[in-house]
């Protein structure tokens, strides 16, 4: 009697837990379901055919932050020799940038400025960078838009190098993923941003080592082979990653743009990677989702005079702007003193027309974010 009690027991709990995963298994392949992901917008892009398989907002206009070191990069191995030594300038040096600081006279190679560029983001690299190619960031700034219109991208336009806060800059989720696409067509931006740690030398000696920036290049998630991306921040467009992985040896792009901290942006890019693996299995259908978000701080002149004199600020000199204010910190907190750019002044939720023709493929879906 015993016996049969503790047989219909575990019959039970064997019943009970095969419903429980059916449960589960039918809600991951409900039309509702969806990754969470908090940016304010984001794709995630079949890197072999294109098609896009989860957009929030793909077509919102947004700063691009230090994502634009991608096309810094291009335009620079399109042009220069990575042996060709460059002096770094007083104006790169009075760049605000993130550390290791580069000094006027320091002489480094093109490659070594590309590893600073891509791997830990340094806006006095992309100065000193755009200047060796076009002899200023201005010019510079014209074949970078140049480059991204050739690539058939209508919705970027770029003023500075580095990323820094300017008028008139902006990219998009979708046209971010294309250009990190072509990126990887240069062989040495695709190992420079796969490597976790790196060590460089200048002319006379200094030795700088650099971390990547890029905290997915950790991941030991099995059957996710991250190949790096490049990382972007600022007030405005808040926390940005353009990121590739390999999944079953299908590369899938992510593009985050307007996560709200460090953490949200790793999780935003891994489940988007999930998900997009979920439907190259068929598992799931692409999903679609337009938010309400608030753009009228990109449309009015409140927006373009502050940015621009907080650039104009910035381009006399960290030092010397510095010195008059008294803080040398004054002007990092200056220049990304800005509002935040878009936020969310609704849940409701509603579906725009689809803007290109890939997004025939995409299922339309009335979701609240």
């Amino acid at each position: 009697m015993k016996k049969m009690k503790k047989l219909l027991f575990i019959f039970i709990v064997f019943f009970l837990f095969l419903i429980f995963v059916n449960f589960n298994l039918s809600k991951a392949n409900t039309p509702d379901f969806y990754p969470e992901v908090n940016a304010i917008c984001a794709v995630a892009i079949d890197g072999k055919t294109g098609k896009i398989l989860y957009a929030k907002n793909p077509h919102l206009k947004i700063p691009p932050a230090s994502t634009v070191k991608l096309v810094t990069a291009m335009v620079v191995l399109d042009r220069l020799s990575l042996s060709e030594k460059i002096r770094i300038s007083k104006n790169a040096e009075q760049t605000p940038s993130v550390a290791p600081k580069l000094y006027e006279g320091e002489v480094y190679t093109v490659k070594d400025l590309l590893y600073l560029l891509l791997m830990k983001s340094s806006n006095q690299a992309a100065v000193a960078l755009a200047e060796a190619v076009a002899g200023s960031e201005e010019n510079f700034s014209v074949l970078m838009n140049k480059k991204v219109y050739s690539l058939g991208l209508k919705n970027s336009h770029f003023v500075t190098a580095s990323g820094l806060p300017a008028p008139n800059q902006y990219t998009t989720p979708y046209e971010l993923a294309i250009i990190f696409y072509e990126a990887l067509k240069y062989p040495l931006i695709k190992e420079i941003i796969s490597t976790p740690v790196k060590v460089i030398t200048s002319e006379t000696g200094r030795t700088l080592i650099i971390k990547n920036t890029n905290k997915l290049l950790d991941d030991s998630e099995p059957e996710i082979n991250i190949i790096g991306g490049k990382t972007g921040f600022t007030r405005a467009s808040k926390h940005c990653l353009v990121n590739g992985a390999y999944v079953e040896d299908r590369l899938i792009i992510t593009s985050v743009l307007g996560s709200p901290n460090r953490e949200s942006l790793w999780r935003d890019s891994k489940n988007l990677i999930n998900f997009a693996k979920m439907v190259l299995n068929h598992k799931i259908s692409p999903v679609y989702i337009t938010t309400v978000v608030n753009t009228n701080v990109l449309a009015n002149e409140n927006f373009k005079k502050p940015y621009s004199r907080i650039y104009k600020k910035a381009k006399l000199g960290y030092n010397e702007y510095a010195k008059k204010k008294g803080s040398k910190k004054m002007i990092v907190k200056r220049i990304s003193s800005k509002k935040i750019l878009t936020k969310k002044d609704s849940k409701k939720t509603f579906v725009k027309s689809k803007k290109s023709s890939i997004a025939k493929n995409i299922k339309i879906k009335h979701t609240k974010s």
